[in-house]
């Protein structure tokens, strides 16, 4: 069974930085698309970053475009998302997601694993 264990959030204020990590296990991790969404309280889900495991393409969401970076470390089987510049409307539970869609225009939301999420809080 795919497991995706995700580890990195936490509370910081506007202006700091955290770094979210997605460990993911029994999965074949090159040659897949994985990527973090965002779900904040009232609001519907939200596609952040994708790449593309192994070249390492990437995709990142205009929302977040220049203040976040995804990326991975093959030998680990982990991707991580460096947030930077946090902002109070970044508030909200990221998840991890593996086995999607690959795409180099837009986020696809097709993926058949998911983590459990992690809390992320920014304060004004």
């Amino acid at each position: 069974q795919v497991q995706l264990a995700e580890s990195g959030g936490g509370s910081v204020q506007a202006g700091g930085s955290l770094r979210l990590t997605c460990a993911v296990s029994t999965y074949r991790f090159t040659s897949n698309s994985m990527g973090w969404f965002r779900q904040a309280p009232g609001k519907e889900r939200e596609g952040i970053a994708t790449i593309y495991t192994g070249p390492g393409a990437t995709y990142v969401a205009d929302s977040v475009k220049g203040r976040f970076t995804i990326s991975q470390d093959i030998r680990k089987n982990t991707i991580y998302l460096q947030m930077n510049s946090l902002k109070p409307e970044d508030t909200a539970v990221y998840y991890c997601a593996a086995g999607g869609s690959w795409s180099d225009s837009e986020i696809l939301s097709d993926f058949q694993y998911w983590g459990q999420g992690t809390q992320v809080t920014v304060s004004s």
